[in-house]
C-alpha cells in the first residue's frame, strides 16, 4: 500500500489544483487525478445525484490501487461533510480541511464561504 497512489477527483479542472498542491508538499507521491469534465457541474444537481456520481468517481479511482481518496470537488466536499462516505481507506474532501485551516488564521475563528447556488 505504501506505494499505491492517492487518488483525486473533481468535477472538472479545478482538482488540478489540489494535485498540483500536492506535488509540492508530497513530491514523490503518485497520484490519479480523475475529472468528470462530461457531468460539469455538480453544484447545479440534486445532492442524490451529487453522490451517486461521486460514488462512482469513487469506484473509478479504487480501480486503480489507491491509499486514499481526495474529494477536490467542493460540491462532493459540501454534499458528503464529515459521514464516512468512504469506509475501507482515508477519504477526505477539501471543503471542510480548508475552512478548519481558514479560521484557524483569523482573529475571530470566521470566515465566509462562497460555492455554487443550490437548486
Amino acid at each position: 500500500m505504501k506505494n499505491d497512489a492517492i487518488g483525486v477527483f473533481d468535477s472538472g479542472m479545478g482538482g488540478l489544483t489540489t494535485v498540483k498542491e500536492l506535488h509540492a508538499i508530497l513530491p514523490h507521491e503518485n497520484i490519479i487525478y480523475f475529472g468528470d469534465t462530461a457531468r460539469i457541474p455538480y453544484g447545479s444537481r440534486s445532492p442524490e445525484t451529487i453522490l451517486r456520481y461521486a460514488r462512482e468517481d469513487v469506484a473509478f479511482l479504487q480501480k486503480h490501487a489507491v491509499k486514499m481518496i481526495i474529494a477536490a470537488c467542493g460540491t462532493v466536499s459540501s454534499v458528503v461533510g464529515d459521514s464516512p462516505f468512504v469506509t475501507d481507506l482515508p477519504f477526505t474532501g477539501v471543503v471542510l480541511p480548508a475552512a478548519e485551516t481558514a479560521c484557524a488564521a483569523t482573529r475571530n475563528g470566521k470566515i465566509g464561504i462562497i460555492g455554487t447556488s443550490p437548486l
